[in-house]
């Protein structure tokens, strides 16, 4: 039986400015980077993964360990659980940095979420959690 999410991934081409936007900027915690292949974050009791595309769809080195190629193309998706308190905070950093909210508004059930974009493109909402009836 699946019992959660452990990874979530984005794509990204620049890997010194997604380390930047989630490290510096929304304060996560950085697991591993590995050259400009990849950067991990803590988020919460999982890992956010980053990866260049162009390096993900190499296929591995022999002395690499076994992960088939993967990629994407075109922006994803993530979004971060927060409680309202949070996003508040969340809002003035990005206004602060000069990042644009695309969206802020509450859902049927009274759920609040922020739309806006990375440097990549990808497409990042925070969310308190009762949108998907989570408390």
């Amino acid at each position: 039986m699946i019992d959660g999410i452990l990874e979530t991934a984005v794509y990204a081409d620049d890997i010194d400015a997604a380390e930047a936007f989630y490290g510096r900027l929304l304060g996560l915690e950085k697991v591993l980077r590995a050259g400009d292949r990849h950067v991990f974050f803590r988020c919460g009791p999982g890992i956010l993964l980053i990866f260049n595309p162009a390096e993900t769809v190499k296929p591995p080195s022999g002395d690499a360990l076994p992960v088939p190629p993967h990629g994407s193309t075109g922006p994803g998706h993530v979004c971060f659980r927060m409680d309202g308190e949070a996003i508040d905070r969340t809002v003035e950093k990005l206004n602060k940095a000069g990042i644009a909210i695309e969206s802020d508004f509450r859902w049927p059930n009274g759920a609040r979420s922020i739309y806006f974009r990375d440097p990549a493109g990808n497409s990042l909402e925070c969310a308190e959690p009762k949108l998907w009836n989570i408390e």
